[in-house]
């Protein structure tokens, strides 16, 4: 006669051997040259192994850095239950697109600074260019008043002389005791000229404003 009993039992001890050989995979170490694109989490995903186990048996410090040609040595499980695999490779998809979305957010940061950068560049050469400009036309001015005075007073003449008054500038005796410009050198009258105009006037230009209202400096 047919035993139903025996034979559900039987199915059922073959069945809880299924169950454990796929609870309980017999362990293999696997090579693993890096390749281009790769990274821990595609590699867990694809031999079924954690990105922590890899990193681990690698002395690998940083799971998000890796290179192309790096070999990799882990082992392995051969079996592995469906919902296991299935979970892993889902977790693996999960980071890679969170990793492609960290990439494209610091490529965009780059870009940003970098456009950044080249607008305060473009902006620091543009005004260093106005302020020398502004310096050029401020120090023809002066150069245009000073030789203005000059000749008015002068004509260029280091030999002039109006009683006390002598020189380029024609400074007085007493002018001549603070800035100089007693002696016949062209340079020394400039310069003590220059000296005397920045004391009383500032500049060569307001000098000129003035000998042009009253007819002296």
């Amino acid at each position: 006669m047919f035993n139903i009993k025996k034979t559900l039992t039987i199915a059922a001890g073959v069945a809880g051997a299924l169950a454990f050989g796929g609870a309980h995979a017999s362990a293999d170490t696997t090579d693993y040259v890096v390749q281009s694109g790769d990274t821990l989490n595609k590699i867990s995903a694809k031999y079924n192994v954690s990105v922590d186990k890899i990193a681990a048996q690698n002395n690998i410090s940083n799971v998000n850095w890796i290179v192309t040609g790096q070999h990799l040595s882990f082992a392995t499980d051969d079996t592995t239950s469906t919902q296991a695999a299935s979970t892993t490779t889902a977790a693996a998809d999960t980071s890679s697109t969170t990793q492609a979305a960290s990439t494209t957010s610091s490529t965009y940061n780059t870009a940003s600074t970098s456009t950044q950068t080249a607008s305060t560049q473009t902006a620091s050469t543009t005004t260093a260019a106005t302020s020398s400009t502004t310096t050029s036309s401020s120090s023809s001015s002066e150069t245009a008043a000073l030789n203005a005075l000059i000749a008015r007073e002068s004509s260029g003449n280091v030999n002039a002389t109006n009683g006390q008054y002598y020189g380029l500038g024609q400074l007085s005796a007493q002018a001549r005791s603070i800035y100089g410009g007693n002696t016949a050198d062209y340079n020394d009258q400039l310069n003590a000229m220059k000296a005397y105009i920045a004391a009383l006037y500032g500049t060569a230009v307001n000098a000129l404003a003035h000998s042009n209202s009253t007819g002296w400096y």
